[in-house]
């Protein structure tokens, strides 16, 4: 059977795709390659095809959900979005009950701790990037002041989204969300 041209772009794309939802949802180990492969409607051999391993789709689903992450970033930076819209939008009521969709950092970080140097690598650049986009956010001070603030508010924003989702008392976890929002605020300086 012959497919149309694109057809293994998209295929692998659907497949980051349901594998981002369901790990940022459920977490990398409780997520198995025939569940990812069920709800993609694909066979587990279609899987290889596109990946060498678990690990593999991991690295992949983390750099592609990340490097997003990033375009909106720079999106930002060009539209003159400030850090506070940022700060707001990433503490919100709205993505902290959205983790399929979120951001990987928060959802996953804790694991990726446990995983393999490449993929923690992977992660680390990444990370390294957003914290310099958001960094040049940031209006007050020299470039090593802003990132060290950088640093600082997306540590505060990823711990209170974390603490925020783990909690299972709404109004402590609206609670943590607010007090971490004042607190980035502070730090960026913009109150």
């Amino acid at each position: 059977m012959r497919y149309e041209k694109g057809h293994r772009n998209e295929t692998r794309r659907h497949i980051l795709d349901v594998a981002s939802a369901q790990f940022c949802e459920s977490g990398i180990a409780a997520v198995g390659l025939a569940g990812i492969m069920s709800k993609a409607g694909l066979t587990n051999g279609a899987f290889y095809t596109h990946f060498a391993s678990k690990e593999d789709l991991v690295r992949e689903v983390l750099v592609d959900a990340l490097t997003r992450r990033e375009q909106r970033h720079k999106a930002n930076l060009e539209n003159g979005v400030a850090v506070e819209t940022v700060i707001r939008d990433y503490l919100s009521a709205r993505h902290r009950d959205r983790a399929g969709t979120g951001c990987p950092t928060a959802a996953l970080a804790a694991e990726i701790a446990r995983h393999p140097k490449t993929t923690r690598d992977a992660f680390t650049g990444k990370i390294s990037d957003l914290i310099g986009l958001m960094a040049e956010q940031i209006r007050q001070g020299t470039a090593e002041e802003r990132r060290r603030r950088a640093i600082t508010i997306y540590s505060t924003m990823v711990g209170a989204l974390q603490l925020a989702r783990a909690v299972n008392d709404r109004r402590l976890s609206d609670e943590i969300l607010e007090n971490a929002v004042d607190a980035a605020l502070t730090i960026a300086n913009e109150r």
